[in-house]
């Protein structure tokens, strides 16, 4: 197992960071300070900056304008980019539109991968994954009331979705509807392609988060679907495959997810650091000099760089062997690395004192959005169980996850 990154990946690495440092974090302030829709023209500057230095979406094919990165290359670049919340919009590797582009190019017919992949690809629309539903509980995905039924050549959609990610302003929708409810439970449902101006798709709003709204890109919609009519060629994938194709996303996305909560962590430790060496208690006393932020940083230090090693590990699995192979690895790495990147942060805030609670600094919003790793994509629990299902099989103990 060789972890470390080659000359070639390590420039890259350089250049990506380089250019987050000089056209990313300076549009903080006013993420921070301003509505994020005044921010948009001066985003979509540092994406043409990104676009002339060749660094556009390095998870796609260079035949889709991208880098042609493998995940585990993918996943140090996602490491830099996570290091600014504006670092993957920047670099047309935000998700949901991530996953929804891998989609797109393993399962779209070629009429699909020209109306949604080829301008998704180019970063001039966006789109949004319509999965989860209040009703039911998000651990147990094969559960859901929003249903699409025949209707001649078309389908009809029916149901009500939440925290539908970055609907607002999307052009369309990856929706999950159950099609046979008669089907095994992994089989009942299909995915659709949405257009967000379709008849009957209704954003009944942006559900406030941590008393945030957000906007646009960043906010979690609440969405209806009405009799919202789409013809059968709007089908992505096989009738019945939904379940399956949204693990197939699932999968390598968590990777991304994991790698930018490490650029996360590795920023707010960055902050802690400074924070300990320049904040004085009295004269010639920082607070580095106390015995227990020192603790906070070594723990911070070591929990980062395993956390690290974990996730680029099962990177190369998923490259080898598929992510069904590496589901236990996926697991692993999903509530270790949510979970320290919940206990850096917070470590970082308390450095901070009352500063950290305020929007004068990014931590804030990072605490905000960032407590969310431990729920979405699956919950710290349900990982877990599947972690100890596997340890516990030589054991002789079959448990149910």
């Amino acid at each position: 197992m060789n972890l470390a990154p080659d000359a070639e990946l390590l420039a890259l690495v350089q250049r990506t960071r380089a250019c987050v440092e000089r056209d990313v974090l300076p549009l903080e302030h006013d993420f921070l300070a301003r509505p994020f829709r005044e921010l948009l023209p001066r985003l979509e500057s540092a994406r043409a900056r990104v676009r002339a230095l060749g660094l556009w979406a390095p998870h796609l094919p260079q035949a889709w304008g991208g880098l042609g990165l493998a995940l585990p290359a993918f996943a140090r670049l996602a490491e830099e980019l996570g290091r600014s919340p504006l670092g993957p919009l920047a670099f047309n590797c935000q998700a949901p539109d991530v996953g929804n582009m891998e989609l797109l190019l393993a399962h779209g017919t070629p009429e699909q991968q020209q109306r949604f992949l080829r301008p998704l690809a180019a970063g001039s629309l966006r789109s949004c994954f319509s999965m989860t539903e209040q009703e039911h509980a998000g651990s147990n995905p094969v559960l859901m009331s929003t249903c699409a039924r025949r209707d001649g050549d078309d389908y009809v959609i029916e149901g009500r979705k939440w925290f539908t990610s970055s609907a607002d302003g999307a052009a369309f929708a990856v929706v999950m509807a159950v099609t046979d409810p008669q089907a095994a439970p992994h089989a009942r449902a299909s995915l659709f392609l949405v257009p967000t101006d379709t008849p009957g798709f209704r954003l009944l709003r942006n559900i406030p988060v941590m008393g945030e709204v957000g906007a646009d890109y960043f906010s979690h919609a609440e969405v209806a679907y009405e009799h919202c009519r789409v013809p059968g060629s709007l089908r992505l994938g096989a009738e019945g495959a939904g379940f399956a194709l949204a693990q197939e996303r699932l999968g390598p996305g968590r990777i991304h997810h994991a790698m930018r909560w490490i650029g996360v962590a590795e920023r707010a430790l960055d902050m802690l650091c400074r924070r300990a060496a320049t904040r004085l208690l009295a004269p010639g006393r920082p607070l580095a000099s106390r015995q227990a932020v020192q603790h906070w940083i070594a723990e911070s230090r070591v929990a980062i760089d395993a956390a690290r090693l974990l996730v680029l590990d099962a990177a190369q699995r998923i490259e080898r062997e598929g992510a069904a192979a590496a589901r236990v690895a996926i697991s692993a790495l999903k509530f270790h690395v949510a979970g320290m990147l919940d206990q850096v942060l917070d470590h970082a805030l308390q450095a901070h004192g009352a500063l950290g609670l305020t929007d004068d600094t990014v931590l804030a919003w990072f605490w905000r959005h960032e407590r969310a790793a431990r729920i979405y994509d699956g919950p710290d629990e349900v990982h877990k169980s599947v972690v100890a299902r596997q340890v516990l099989k030589p054991y002789g103990v079959d448990v149910e996850v």
